[in-house]
């Protein structure tokens, strides 16, 4: 493999880089802690170094990089900007997954190796139990003293196996409970916390996996490092600390939004002394246009005097108001004006549906019933990201490795030009195969094979018109081609058989949705993505997107009653709601349903966003 000298190394896929962002870049002798605030770039800062390790040789073969994400999508994100900026040599060096992710890899490939009772034989389900569980368990065995709220945390930060003798009645109870879960059934039952437990138990008792795991990966990157719960660091140290493992850690604290996981509060603090860490601040916004990243600043600087005012670098592109709070007396006139606002700037052609996002701060089911008819009414349809398609959510489904692989090849079978979707489908067939990249007659083989099935696909969907049974027949077409047991293997998130159908089961349904009210297939493929529809979703989803025009729905006392200037991650939230914003962001306030919360516009308002009446947006 041929090297590019650290010298000569230009960035990849972009013009340059901030002065800032060149330093952390170049720090790879010891940790260092990127901060920077919304649309900075830090994922694709981390893609940059990653390209730079790589490219450079400073991370040769067979060293490997690890970049733990705290969300799916941001890992597969991040993987996908290393891919296209890499060769398929070097991006294969590169590991993006979760904290969760992570830690069930190592539990299934080394889970024999952990003390018993705790490597039992059998197979394991993945649970995700609710305060009323773990109050079901304390009731059935008679720990009427002790609250679910005790017992989990308790679950989380404590090291199995917990020794009940002269223990707390607390200890006891968390004994039994793990005793539960791995023999109280037909199957072993696990959730996050407890495997992340188990594997800190894991390495800690077998030093070999230990220093393999450090020499593999000598190179760790942290995204969206404000997330890190306390359970997930301990893990982190308990790996890495002490080796010569160095870190890049990116994060901004301002947008710390989950604490009720479990998020630590005093995590850039700690990472920069226990690993030694220099904190560099990155300045540029290449999401927001000046105007927006005044009122932002604004808002920044409630959570933190001394925050830098960030420089922005898009380009503003619209006419008129880009922020401001629209004030409307009743339920009714809030949605209808709302929906033809919308419907006015789709049809003016200012912005795409799906460009356009309604943030709200919970219950997206009750909202999208009471909005969805006031949006239908003018031709526009809502696309709440949060509904469950069997037991999967929309906006997690997206993000699957199967939709990864699927929706290529359903768009190739609908349309007869699209490169695009050829080169995804053609990196995921030899990748599920382990295509050798050397041998070119494997690789032709395959593609060969890959170009047949697509000409039959094409016919398929030409001889049947979208509905419910044709989707199924479809979807079995597409399993059957790439290979049940090929999906299973391959991606390590569906070993388990349970997981797989999970996320296949999904697939199914929404596909099945779909194209029960579509005319044609791509209208059906554009549906599922949510093409030309409105999003609308909780701001904690929102987390990590972007969009042309954010609508925050319901700034009241009551839908948003926690926020308070006492209450420091509701400010957060609210930061990030508002930062999401590519052009315009504008907030909805309802008096019918609950006041005007007072101190956020005076915050607000010295910025620029003034309190209009709702009525006249549509004049």
């Amino acid at each position: 493999m041929t090297f590019v000298s650290q010298e000569n190394w230009i960035p990849q896929g972009v013009e340059d880089l901030e002065n800032r962002a060149w330093n952390a870049l170049h720090e790879t002798d010891n940790s260092v802690l990127v901060t920077a605030s919304a649309g900075a770039g830090k994922t694709e800062f981390l893609a940059q170094k990653a390209a730079y390790l790589l490219q450079t040789g400073i991370c040769p073969t067979p060293k490997r990089i690890l970049a733990i994400s705290f969300k799916k999508d941001a890992a597969r994100n991040l993987s996908d900007r290393v891919a296209k900026r890499c060769s398929k040599e070097q991006s294969r060096h590169f590991d993006s997954m979760t904290f969760d992710a992570f830690s069930k890899g190592l539990l299934d490939r080394f889970r024999p190796a952990i003390p018993k009772p705790f490597n039992a034989l059998g197979s394991y389900q993945i649970v995700n139990p609710f305060r009323r569980d773990y109050d079901d368990f304390l009731e059935r065995y008679g720990y009427r003293g002790l609250s679910a709220q005790q017992l989990e945390k308790k679950l989380v930060n404590t090291d199995p196996p917990v020794n009940p003798a002269n223990g707390s009645q607390l200890d006891r109870a968390l004994t039994e409970y793990w005793h539960e879960q791995f023999f109280g059934g037909d199957e072993i039952s696990l959730s996050f916390p407890m495997i992340n437990r188990l594997v800190k138990l894991l390495i800690q008792e077998n030093p070999y996996i230990l220093r393999a795991l450090q020499a593999t990966y000598p190179i760790v990157f942290l995204d969206e490092y404000q997330d890190t719960t306390y359970a997930q660091y301990d893990l982190l140290q308990t790996a890495f600390e002490g080796s010569n493992v160095v870190f890049t850690a990116v994060g901004d604290d301002k947008q710390r939004i989950m604490g009720w996981a479990g998020a630590m509060d005093n995590a850039f603090d700690q990472f920069e002394n226990d690993f030694d860490a220099k904190r560099i601040t990155l300045l540029s916004n290449w999401r927001s246009h000046e105007d927006l990243v005044r009122i932002q600043h604004a808002i920044a600087r409630r959570i933190d005097t001394d925050v830098e005012e960030a420089q922005a670098q898009a380009v503003r592109e619209i006419e008129g108001d880009v922020s401001s709070i629209w004030q409307f007396q009743s339920n009714d006139d809030e949605k209808n004006y709302l929906a033809e606002w919308v419907s006015r700037e789709v049809q003016s052609g200012n912005v795409e549906p799906h460009d356009v996002a309604i943030l709200i701060r919970m219950r997206a089911e009750q909202v999208e019933d009471e909005i969805a008819p006031s949006f239908s009414a003018q031709h526009l349809r809502i696309r709440n990201v949060s509904r469950s398609v069997g037991e999967i959510q929309i906006q997690d489904l997206l993000g699957e490795d199967l939709i990864e692989i699927f929706l290529p090849l359903l768009r190739l079978g609908a349309t007869k030009r699209t490169p695009k979707n050829w080169t995804l489908a053609q990196q995921s067939y030899l990748s599920l195969n382990a295509a050798d990249p050397d041998n070119d007659l494997a690789q032709n083989k395959l593609l060969v094979q890959l170009e047949l099935f697509v000409c039959n696909l094409r016919k398929e969907l030409a001889n049947c018109e979208p509905s419910s049974d044709s989707a199924e027949e479809i979807a079995g077409i597409l399993l059957e081609f790439v290979g049940y047991s090929v999906l299973r293997q391959s991606i390590p998130s569906y070993r388990r058989k349970m997981d797989f159908e999970r996320v296949w089961n999904g697939f199914v349904i929404l596909l099945k949705e779909c194209a029960e009210h579509s005319s044609n297939w791509t209208a059906a493929l554009d549906e599922f993505e949510g093409i030309g529809q409105v999003a609308l979703m909780t701001v904690h989803k929102s987390k990590g997107l972007e969009f042309h025009t954010m609508i925050f729905y319901g700034l009241d006392n009551q839908s948003w009653w926690s926020l308070t200037p006492q209450r420091e991650e509701e400010l957060n939230t609210f930061f990030v709601a508002f930062t999401r914003a590519k052009q315009r962001a504008f907030f909805s306030q309802c008096m019918e349903r609950g006041s005007a919360i007072g101190w956020i516009q005076q915050l607000l308002a010295p910025a620029g966003v003034e309190t209009i009446d709702g009525k006249t947006i549509v004049n």
